[in-house]
């Protein structure tokens, strides 16, 4: 038997996985830069990430296999903690806690490259989002990143 195979670029994919999960919003933006550039601003989580990402002061990573699966903590800027699984790969970064969710997504697009984010508080034993500030979150995180990029090009 064959099975239809399909090839998602990794924004495709946050938006599919975000559209299976009640609350979920994904943000998009276009950043008139290369997608290298991006990627290694938006995978730098210890250095990086809490430039941009609202709620995130600081993470720290506590473990990697070598392949993309990381263990991480992180520390909000209200001092709340959590512990994250993440699977980090080019143009991918998957973050979830027990109550936190952060996707971030990103492929090259003519004129830049097209980001997405999405995240949020999630409902323990079940797969969904407290919508609260989701959007606004998210458009938040994609301004920041977006200015961030462009003070490393200058």
């Amino acid at each position: 038997m064959n099975w239809p195979v399909v090839d998602l670029d990794p924004v495709r994919r946050l938006r599919a996985l975000a559209a299976t999960i009640p609350g979920a919003h994904v943000a998009e933006r276009v950043i008139p830069a290369p997608f290298e550039l991006i990627w290694e601003v938006a995978s730098d989580l210890e250095r990086e990430f809490g430039t941009f990402e609202p709620d995130m002061r600081h993470v720290r990573i506590v473990a990697d296999d070598g392949d993309g699966r990381l263990v991480a903590k992180a520390r909000s800027r209200y001092g709340m903690r959590a512990r994250f699984a993440v699977d980090l790969r080019p143009g991918w970064c998957w973050m979830q806690s027990r109550f936190l969710l952060v996707g971030l997504a990103a492929t090259a697009v003519p004129g830049g490259t097209l980001v997405a984010q999405t995240g949020g508080l999630r409902v323990p034993g079940r797969s969904a989002l407290v919508p609260l500030g989701v959007r606004s979150a998210g458009r938040k995180a994609l301004a920041r990143l977006a200015g961030r990029i462009e003070e490393r090009a200058r």
